[in-house]
């Protein structure tokens, strides 16, 4: 149990991401919300992407949650207690120091065993900033809406990413960062009502192209800068790789929304970080057979067609 002033300190702390700056506007048929925004070009997907997704090629793991711990490996490596507190899910033991030869060699809460990977995204606390510890998270791999899925390639071992704004005030675009009560395709910029359901879930996706040079971006305090979002299924001419898109949903009790903060502050500073530390062999193996040939795979990673030697 966490107490007193440290408790307090964990929605206080500094965390180093650059602001993704958003207009206010309208939105998509799936947002519930009436606080819209206006994507930029590259900074946000065209789209808000609804529900599970089930007919489209992809693959998609289930991850208990490991721990809570003050530590951001990607925007303070090396700094242990630098930043607002995270929830870690997949590669267990996660910290500040932890290296991409840790995450291989260690254990995961997936339920997918070569998925080492590492997620994690602020806690969710409620009115006495109590944590309210996590249910589990899904990571969704998807080639982004209009992308060519031939043109869709791997991430790098080792790759890192982060997606969302840890300083957001205003409503971040639902395309990027999104609250839903279950699997259900409405979406909001704060958390709904979600008591007469089975869970709250918070949604980040990730972006889908990369400079093809940086596994991190080259300025540590500016963690998005080697990655960018597809428009109209095109990559910017400074991002022209198409990586997958991935979406972590992190999964609640089904709460009342009253009251509840996120560690990074306002509940509107969603946020997510990925480091790649699959099993390189197994990861490209899932991206080639089940998004490149457009095939729904299950969350263990076996596909819905069970004849595929390829994907076990």
């Amino acid at each position: 149990m966490f107490v007193g002033s440290t408790r307090r300190a964990w929605h206080q702390a500094p965390c180093a991401v650059s602001a993704i700056v958003i207009a206010l506007a309208s939105c998509g048929s799936t947002n519930s919300d009436p606080a819209a925004i206006t994507r930029e070009p590259f900074t946000a997907p065209d789209t808000v992407r609804a529900g599970p997704q089930g007919a489209v090629g992809q693959f998609a793991v289930d991850c208990a949650f490991d721990r809570y711990v003050a530590d951001d490996p990607i925007v303070h490596p090396d700094r242990a207690g630098a930043s607002h507190l995270h929830q870690f899910f997949g590669a267990m033991g996660v910290h500040a120091a932890s290296t991409y030869d840790d995450l291989l060699a260690g254990d995961t809460t997936c339920e997918q065993r070569a998925d080492t990977a590492s997620y994690w995204a602020p806690v969710l606390l409620d009115a006495d900033l109590e944590p309210i510890e996590p249910l589990m998270a899904t990571a969704y791999y998807r080639a982004a809406e209009g992308v060519d899925i031939a043109d869709v390639v791997s991430y790098p071992a080792g790759f890192m990413a982060v997606a969302g704004d840890h300083t957001a005030i205003e409503p971040q675009p639902l395309s990027v960062v999104a609250w839903s009560c279950d699997t259900g395709s409405l979406r909001s910029s704060k958390p709904p009502d979600c008591t007469d359901g089975t869970s709250l879930r918070l949604m980040i996706t990730f972006e889908d192209c990369w400079d093809g040079e940086h596994l991190r971006s080259p300025i540590v305090s500016e963690p998005a800068r080697h990655v960018a979002y597809s428009e109209a299924g095109e990559c910017p001419t400074t991002h022209p790789v198409h990586i997958p898109q991935l979406q972590l949903a992190v999964a609640f009790p089904a709460v009342a929304p009253e009251g509840l903060a996120l560690s990074s502050g306002n509940i509107l500073s969603g946020h997510a970080d990925f480091w790649n530390g699959w099993q390189q062999d197994k990861l490209e193996r899932e991206v080639s057979s089940c998004i490149v040939r457009n095939l729904p795979c299950r969350i263990t990673g076996s596909p819905r067609s069970m004849g595929d030697p390829d994907n076990t």
